[in-house]
């Protein structure tokens, strides 16, 4: 029975962090942050979704590394970060700002991503002195505002109560996860990926997400059941790219649609066919791609108006 929490060859095997440090939150929760890259790069910051760690941005910290300076954290009880008391939206925005002021010098800014719940973090931090002090451009991977279990097609009924009321039961479930079994990665894949997804990606996925702790998977969910961000995205005026997979049951393409239809500085909207929710490890390339976009256009300048 393996515990292995992410794979440990290939692509998406997680590369060696230049340096490590934590942040300390409001609350006083400490956030394992990871530093790849040369110090004096154009900066990144990566904010990973539910019950995933900075692993599940292994293809993208090893390609950015190079150029940029990636800075990676894990949410509260994910990963590296111990569990905390506190689980919501208020909490996510705190943590991030913490990251930022921890990693980033007072003044410097970086462009965000965040995948699923990581951005709705950027969602919810959008607004706060310190997020608008430290932030250049964001991308929005597989991410939603609102209504997600009553949109979310994991559950093959017709749209509903009874289906919002299963969805949310499921994706809800105290159950442990188990080990990575044969059944466990078939269960993964359709729920969280695309049909085409190479078993190598699948496996990727499945280390991460069933190494999360199941009350952290549960408290999060709760979280996530409530949502309602759409009052934030007013507040999220730096350029934001958005990406959403076609084949995604969890956050459906309609809700990149509907972030891109509502943002104030909607720079892109991407619908990867094919792709289900995973889109950073089902879609590596396209995601870096759009990361290095948004630094080309906008990290850069940035940078360049500050120099004297």
């Amino acid at each position: 029975m393996s515990r292995l929490t992410h794979v440990i060859s290939g692509p998406y095997a997680p590369p060696a962090a230049r340096r490590e440090l934590v942040a300390a939150s409001a609350d006083g929760s400490r956030l394992h942050v990871e530093v790849h890259g040369e110090e004096d790069a154009p900066a990144v910051v990566l904010a990973h979704g539910w019950t995933c760690s900075t692993a599940f941005w292994a293809a993208q910290i090893r390609e950015l590394a190079t150029d940029h300076r990636v800075i990676a954290y894990d949410q509260r009880g994910h990963g590296r970060s111990p569990a905390a008391r506190a689980h919501s939206t208020t909490a996510l925005a705190d943590d991030l700002v913490a990251v930022l002021g921890a990693a980033l010098a007072p003044g410097e800014r970086a462009v965000l991503a965040g995948h699923s719940m990581g951005g709705m973090t950027i969602m919810a931090a959008a607004g706060r002195p310190e997020f608008a002090e430290h932030t250049a451009a964001a991308l929005l991977c597989s991410s939603g505002s609102s209504g997600l279990v009553a949109q979310a097609l994991v559950v093959p009924l017709r749209a509903g109560r009874a289906r919002t009321r299963i969805t949310g039961a499921v994706l809800g479930s105290r159950a442990p996860l188990g080990p990575v079994t044969p059944i466990a990665r078939t269960v993964l894949k359709y729920a969280t990926m695309g049909p085409g997804s190479a078993p190598d990606r699948v496996e990727a996925c499945a280390r991460i997400v069933h190494a999360c702790p199941s009350a952290v998977r549960h408290a999060w969910s709760e979280v996530l059941a409530g949502l309602d961000l759409d009052a934030n995205l007013a507040a999220l005026t730096v350029p934001t790219a958005v990406i959403g997979g076609t084949s995604d049951r969890l956050t459906p393409v309609a809700h990149a649609r509907a972030l891109a239809a509502a943002l104030p500085h909607c720079v892109g909207l991407t619908e990867l066919t094919g792709m289900g929710h995973m889109t950073p490890i089902e879609a590596p390339e396209a995601v870096t791609g759009a990361v290095r976009e948004l630094t080309a256009r906008y990290l850069d300048t940035t940078q360049k108006e500050k120099t004297p």
